[in-house]
């Protein structure tokens, strides 16, 4: 009887532990197939996410951060540029050097070009390619286009042959009123009037008491009010540094998918770090290889590029630090009324004149740092990212477009307010790093201005804008993706 009761109890055990294996297996069964299903739907989502299509159209940042083919396109564009002033290579603003440097590129990657522009000079004879075009107008009394003469050219070359595939205008080179209903039209903005606002505050702050108050404030609020106008007339807005691209989109209340940021870039090939040209340049001006810190700038020597404030700052320094005044150059290349008073400040300061694009590329690289006062809040300027490429830290105003899309960190450069007590500061903590950190700072700032101010960087941009926006809708379609590849 004991033995039955104990063979009873041990197949009962029996029994419990086969029952609780078998909700354990069934358990674990459903965890797994549950995990599974996370885990795979993890696992394509990633993959997603690594290849995630987007629209460029509505991309918020700068399209210098993408990567697009370095081959040109299978199809090429016949595009019309409209522009006040086309300069010789060597003597170019902001403007026209954005437009020889942009267009040209694109014409080395096999585009047809029309350049629509004013009759002044003969810098066109200087490029023999058979896929640019100048097409030649007077210009009017202000030196603009002719607004009827080009748009009757334009039409003229339109109807000839094949159509335009897009049209660019370098600020209002093609007014509004033309421009109205082009649909395959982009216009690159280089300056508008609320970000000169900051500027004109910044000049009223610095007016003299003695000097009647200016009513430029009350005069560009009224060209903001008439620029939110006519605007949204043209159908593409490229704005040459994320703050203007925020402004466009905020202020002047332009849908999203109608404007684009496209930094400027500059000729890699002719700005990067070369030690020869740095010697040759400094044994031409006679500039001793014994100073521990040379500073540099460039550009018009105007009031409204900060040269006052430049020439009292280095008259104060150069006075109360005789260790600066033994062991600082500064090189001024450029022209304009405030060269020949920097020449007041002594052997400290040698002002070079307006150089040479060649020229230029040596200068850059015989100094150790660019400092750039301007008091204008308009556009990117070209001299910063020059300098950026050539290995070099900058020293710039805190402007919106300077410290939003150039000067980013104290790991590139320096920034100062708009007085002489703040640019004086940012001098003597330039002196106080010495030469070893500049050139940290400068090899970190290049390897940053690799990836977004490049001349090849902004045409490819440029050049998938175009194809975006090209007269023919259906092939235009997959020009406007962009595959973007996370991690």
């Amino acid at each position: 009887m004991a033995n039955d009761q104990r063979n009873l109890f041990n197949f009962r055990y029996c029994c419990c532990v086969l029952v609780f294996l078998s909700t354990f297996s069934s358990i674990s069964f459903l965890y797994w197939s549950h995990c599974s299903k996370c885990c795979y739907s993890e696992i394509q989502t990633a993959v997603q996410e690594q290849n995630r299509t987007i629209n460029l159209l509505t991309y918020p940042s700068a399209w210098n951060n993408l990567n697009f083919p370095s081959k040109p396109p299978a199809r090429l564009l016949k595009v019309a540029l409209f522009v006040k002033k086309w300069p010789d290579k060597h003597h170019a603003g902001g403007l026209e050097r954005h437009a020889t440097t942009l267009h040209l590129t694109l014409v080395e990657r096999g585009h047809e070009l029309h350049i629509f522009t004013t009759a002044s000079s003969n810098s066109f004879m200087e490029y023999p390619m058979s896929n640019l075009k100048f097409h030649l107008s007077k210009p009017t009394a202000a030196g603009y286009l002719d607004q009827a003469g080009v748009w009757k050219q334009f039409q003229t070359e339109n109807s000839t042959g094949r159509a335009f595939d897009v049209i660019h205008t370098e600020s209002v080179g093609l007014m509004h009123t033309r421009a109205r209903d082009l649909t395959n039209l982009a216009v690159s903005w280089h300056g508008i009037a609320y970000e000169s606002i900051h500027s004109d505050i910044i000049q009223e702050l610095l007016r003299s008491p003695d000097k009647p108050q200016s009513n430029l404030l009350t005069q560009r609020a009224k060209k903001v009010v008439e620029e939110v106008r006519f605007f949204p007339r043209y159908a593409h807005h490229v704005a040459t540094s994320d703050h203007v691209g925020d402004v466009l989109k905020r202020i002047y209340m332009i849908p999203e998918d109608r404007v684009h940021i496209i930094l400027n870039g500059v000729y890699e090939g002719v700005f990067k770090p070369d030690a020869l040209k740095a010697k040759v340049f400094k044994s031409k001006f006679g500039i001793p290889q014994s100073k521990a810190l040379v500073l540099g700038m460039a550009g018009r020597l105007v009031k409204d590029k900060g040269h006052p404030l430049m020439f009292q700052a280095l008259k104060q320094i150069l006075k109360e630090n005789s260790t600066i005044r033994d062991n600082v150059m500064v090189l001024v290349a450029g022209d304009g009324p405030w060269g020949e008073r920097y020449k007041e400040l002594g052997s400290n300061l040698l002002v070079l004149g307006p150089l040479e694009q060649a020229e230029l590329a040596g200068f850059y690289n015989a100094i150790d740092i660019l400092v750039n006062p301007t008091l204008r809040a308009q556009g990117l300027d070209h001299t910063l990212l020059e300098a950026v490429l050539t290995g070099k830290p900058l020293m710039a105003t805190k402007l919106a477009s300077i410290t939003e899309s150039v000067i980013v960190s104290k790991e590139i450069g320096y920034t100062f307010s708009p007085n002489v007590p703040s640019l004086k500061k940012a001098l003597y903590e330039v002196w106080e790093d010495g030469r070893v950190i500049l050139e940290k700072k400068g090899q970190l700032a290049r390897e940053r201005g690799l990836k977004l101010y490049t001349a090849t960087k902004m045409a490819a941009a440029y050049e998938r804008l175009f194809l975006c926006i090209a007269h023919d809708r259906e092939y235009r379609r997959d020009y406007c993706k962009y595959q973007q590849q996370v991690g």
